[in-house]
């Protein structure tokens, strides 16, 4: 047995999770990036429109896929560089969904996959203030500069598992799990014909293609709300089952929503940060960065008060937590959620020669 997988990264036209415009794949072999890919793309028919959120992040613009081919045309070749491979993905559940919106959005099957999400095993074997990609990349030692590049941050992904695995004296993902615990996670094969439709593609063709309208910013004391009871048929995979998570500054959604949103997937909501914390959400166009710059709210600060003594707690920003639980209200989505500049990729594999260390 050998350390062999591929990682993936997509960024996203808008915010509904079918809409690829980029995606980067590295392939590991033995613990090493032997081979690299990246294209370019239109996303599905009707679900083509770029939001400007997204663009601002990632670069690209409706110009830059014009007439190249969309991502249900595409897939065959994606689908090839993967193989039988178990994919590799920071925030696993966004990038495996959108292969399914995706392809469901595009009247095509989808196989199945075994797949690992850097996130989870980030929060499990490092212990940063923010597993956010940046973050967790430059723990592995694999420091990211362009953020939002989809082959760039591909590769990130795939330097987090190699170091996770090599600090676990694991030879394998397999035995990497099994070593801490876990299962590896399945998405199931499916056939728009005869399985139902996931539920983001579903509010997004309820929403007549997009996530969901856009809602105004209004100022004042975000109101908190009651705090839901955590979900008991919640997926134990998920990134925010079994968390207590509490929301600080503007959200683009009102915080009994964000709330319900999080119970939905497991989590115990709460209105300030205690002891019991472990996550939280910060509005207010909050990016990592800002853990470094200092533009933080009372309760970040907090946070990182509690993190210096030990605690294990961690910071998202909203775009994380959306990309976690599905759907945008009034903001958009991406590979990781957090701001960077633009990006250029190249519609290329590359020869193993010709990788970077």
């Amino acid at each position: 047995m050998s350390l062999d997988f591929t990682a993936i990264d997509f960024e996203t036209a808008n915010g509904f999770r079918g809409s690829p415009c980029a995606v980067g794949l590295s392939k590991v072999r033995g613990g090493v990036i032997v081979e690299e890919a990246s294209w370019l793309m239109r996303p599905p028919e009707n679900h083509d429109s770029f939001d400007h959120h997204n663009v601002r992040i990632h670069g690209i613009r409706p110009e830059k896929v014009a007439g190249l081919p969309r991502f249900g045309e595409l897939f065959p070749e994606i689908g090839a560089f993967i193989g039988g491979d178990i994919l590799a993905a920071h925030n696993a559940a966004f990038d495996l969904g959108v292969i399914r919106s995706g392809l469901e959005v595009s009247g095509l099957p989808g196989p199945a996959y075994d797949y690992v999400c850097t996130v989870m095993l980030s929060r499990r074997c490092y212990s940063l203030v923010s597993n956010s990609l940046p973050f967790a990349a430059e723990e592995a030692g694999v420091p990211l500069v362009n953020h939002h590049d989809a082959a760039e941050d591909a590769r990130a992904c795939a330097g987090i598992l190699i170091d996770i695995a090599a600090r676990n004296q694991a030879n394998s993902v397999a035995e990497l799990y099994l070593s801490l615990g876990l299962s590896i996670p399945r998405q199931q094969a499916f056939h728009p014909a005869q399985d139902a439709l996931s539920k983001a593609t579903v509010a997004a063709l309820a929403g007549g293609g997009s996530a969901g309208p856009a809602r105004p910013f209004r100022s004042g004391w975000p109101e908190e709300g009651d705090n839901p009871v955590p979900n008991p048929d919640a997926e134990p995979g998920h990134p925010l089952y079994g968390q207590t998570v509490v929301f600080t500054g503007q959200l683009a959604m009102p915080r009994p929503e964000a709330k319900m949103r999080s119970a939905e997937m497991g989590a115990k909501p709460e209105s300030r940060v205690t002891a019991r914390t472990s996550v939280l959400v910060v509005g207010d166009g909050f990016d990592a960065g800002d853990l470094r710059s200092g533009r933080l709210t009372g309760k970040a600060k907090r946070v990182l008060e509690l993190h210096e003594r030990g605690q294990s707690i961690e910071v998202l920003s909203e775009g994380e937590f959306l990309q976690m639980v599905g759907g945008t209200p009034g903001t958009t989505l991406t590979g990781a959620g957090l701001p960077a500049a633009g990006i250029h990729l190249a519609q290329q594999s590359f020869p193993a020669a010709a990788l970077r260390s």
